[in-house]
C-alpha cells in the first residue's frame, strides 16, 4: 500500500500573517514609514536660486552646514610625510608614502608618476571603494604581487589615470587594508573595519565620512608640497565608497578642480535610505537639510563628470539621471552647463571610465 506523500507546510511568515486583511501590513513596513517620513524632510538647503550669485551664496550655506553635519574639521597639524618606496615601472614611478592627516592617524598611499610629462603635471586623488583598498586600483593582486591584467571592479583605475596623462595619488580610506583594526586583519582581505569605526564616529557626534574628507585635505595639502604637480590642476576621483568621499570632498574643498564620480551619485532617497548599504555611507540629520544632489550641486562650477551602470543593483539608475538633472540645473544657472557630463554605461557596480577618464584629462589640461 502506497503511503501518501505529506504535505509540506508553508513556511512561516510571521506573527500578522493569520489576520490576513484585518490588519494593513504596509503599516508594519519599515521602508514604507521611512519614506514617508522621507516625504516629511524640510531640506531648508534646497536649491532655489536663479543667478549665478544666489547660487554662490546657497553653496556657501550649504558647504558651512554639511561641514557642520559631518562632524567638523580638526586644525592642521604637521604632515611628517616620508617615502617608503621608490619603484620604477613602464612610463611611470610608484612612490609608497605615508603622513599624518591628524595626530595618531597616519595615512598609506601610491604616488604614480607618468614618465616623460612636463613639470608641473596634474594630479588626481584617487579613492576606492569597499574591497582590499588602494590595491584595487595601483595593480597590486591578492598575493601583494604585480598584476599586469586589469580586474576586478575597479579595473586598477590608478593606473588608468597615468595611462591618460596624469599623476594620481591612490590613498587607502580609513578602515580598509593596511588602515583596518586588528580584527578584520583576522579576516580576509577584503573584510574592512568600517564597523565598528564608523560607529564609533557617530558615538564622537562625528562620521566617517568626515574623517575619510579630512584624509583628502590633508592629502591635497602634502600635494601641495610637491613641486612636480600644479596645485591648481588637482583632481579626485573615485567609485561607491570612493565617489562618496569624491562628492563630499570635492564640494567642501574648492581646491579640487575637478571631479569624476563613478558608481555613486544618486538620491539619498533610493540608495542608502531604502537599501541596505555600509554604515559608512550615513550622515545624520543630512535630510533635514539637503539631498545628495545638494552636496554635489557644491562642486559647479568646476568640472564634474558622473557615471552609473545600468545594471548597478545599490544605486538605482532612475536615482541617478535624476540627480544628475538637479546637477546639472545649478551648473545651468552658474553659467557652466559645459562643465558637467554624464555617462551611462552597460556594466553593474564597476568602474567604466571610457567618457569619464578622457574627460577628467581635459578639464585638467593634461
Amino acid at each position: 500500500m502506497k503511503i501518501k506523500a505529506q504535505q509540506a507546510e508553508a513556511p512561516y511568515k510571521g506573527s500578522l500573517e493569520k489576520f490576513g486583511k484585518q490588519v494593513d501590513q504596509s503599516e508594519f513596513d519599515s521602508l514604507v514609514y521611512s519614506k514617508l517620513r522621507y516625504d516629511e524632510m524640510p531640506r531648508k538647503l534646497r536649491f532655489s536660486a536663479t543667478t549665478k550669485k544666489n547660487a554662490e551664496l546657497w553653496q556657501k550655506k550649504v558647504r558651512a552646514k554639511v561641514t557642520e553635519l559631518v562632524g567638523g574639521f580638526p586644525a592642521r597639524t604637521a604632515l611628517k610625510p616620508r617615502v617608503l618606496e621608490t619603484r620604477e615601472f613602464p612610463g611611470y614611478t610608484r612612490e609608497t608614502v605615508v603622513f599624518e592627516s591628524r595626530p595618531g592617524m597616519a595615512v598609506l598611499g601610491f604616488l604614480l608618476i607618468p614618465k616623460g610629462k612636463q613639470t608641473p603635471m596634474p594630479v588626481v586623488v584617487s579613492i576606492p571603494g569597499h574591497g582590499r583598498g588602494v590595491d584595487d586600483i595601483v595593480g597590486i593582486d591578492e598575493k601583494g604581487k604585480d598584476r599586469t591584467e586589469k580586474v576586478g571592479y575597479a579595473y586598477d583605475y590608478a593606473l588608468q589615470i597615468v595611462e591618460n596623462g596624469m599623476a594620481a595619488f591612490a590613498i587607502e580610506p580609513l578602515g580598509f587594508g593596511c588602515r583596518r583594526d586588528a580584527e578584520a586583519r583576522k579576516k580576509n582581505l577584503s573584510a574592512s573595519s568600517c564597523q565598528p569605526s564608523a560607529g564609533a564616529a557617530l558615538l564622537f557626534g562625528e562620521t566617517m565620512v568626515g574623517w575619510r574628507v579630512w584624509d583628502v585635505m590633508r592629502t591635497i595639502d602634502y600635494l601641495e608640497t610637491r613641486k612636480e604637480f600644479d596645485s591648481k590642476r588637482i583632481g579626485c576621483m573615485g567609485i561607491s565608497g570612493g565617489g562618496t568621499i569624491t562628492v563630499f570632498a570635492s564640494a567642501l574643498d574648492e581646491r579640487i578642480a575637478a571631479a569624476f564620480v563613478s558608481g555613486y551619485l544618486n538620491t539619498f532617497r533610493d540608495s542608502v535610505m531604502s537599501i541596505s548599504h555600509c554604515i559608512d555611507n550615513y550622515v545624520p540629520g543630512i535630510l533635514q537639510w539637503c539631498e545628495q544632489f545638494d552636496v554635489a550641486s557644491c562642486i559647479a562650477p568646476r568640472p564634474l563628470f558622473a557615471e552609473s551602470g545600468v545594471k548597478d543593483p545599490i544605486f538605482p539608475l532612475a536615482a541617478f539621471q535624476a540627480s544628475f538633472e538637479h546637477v546639472k540645473k545649478v551648473y545651468e544657472v552658474m553659467g557652466a552647463a559645459d562643465r558637467i557630463a554624464q555617462e551611462v554605461h552597460p556594466g553593474a557596480h564597476v568602474f567604466h571610465g571610457k567618457e569619464g577618464l578622457p574627460f577628467l584629462a581635459r578639464q585638467l589640461r593634461a
